[in-house]
């Protein structure tokens, strides 16, 4: 295992809350398989769109921003990467303890802004992928 695994593992298991901005309504799309896989591992995870406020994604209501979703230990972004670094600035105001930007959303000038904050960064990586090749439980505990 390297210290980029060990770091992932030890995000993975002590993140309690987790808002994921970008998260869909429709099944079909990566961020609502994600965003159930989060709960089902016993997240509080809290789904941040603004054109889905108030309705509801796996029995969770939609927040409209993350000021809305705080206390936070994770931002996960599904969002382009050029729209990415909003919600990095976003959780670095917050005082979230990481970001975790998604397959394919790649925003080097943020990821360096939040670790100047003192923040974990993951990037370019699926959370659902790295927990099942960590091998990690069930559950988080």
């Amino acid at each position: 295992m390297t210290d980029e695994d060990s770091a992932i593992r030890d995000l993975l298991l002590s993140t309690r809350r987790i808002a994921v901005v970008g998260a869909s309504d429709r099944p079909s799309r990566p961020s609502h398989g994600v965003f159930g896989f989060l709960l089902a591992r016993g997240y509080e995870a809290v789904p941040v769109n603004p054109v889905l406020a108030g309705r509801e994604i796996h029995g969770r209501t939609v927040l409209a921003s993350l000021d809305e979703a705080q206390p936070l230990d994770m931002v996960d972004v599904f969002r382009r990467s050029s729209e990415a670094g909003a919600a990095v600035d976003a959780a670095i105001r917050l005082r979230a303890r990481s970001v975790w930007l998604q397959l394919g959303v790649v925003d080097e000038a943020a990821a360096g802004r939040a670790r100047a904050a003192g923040l974990v960064v993951v990037m370019d990586r699926c959370p659902v992928i790295e927990w099942r090749r960590l091998g990690l439980p069930a559950r988080i505990g």
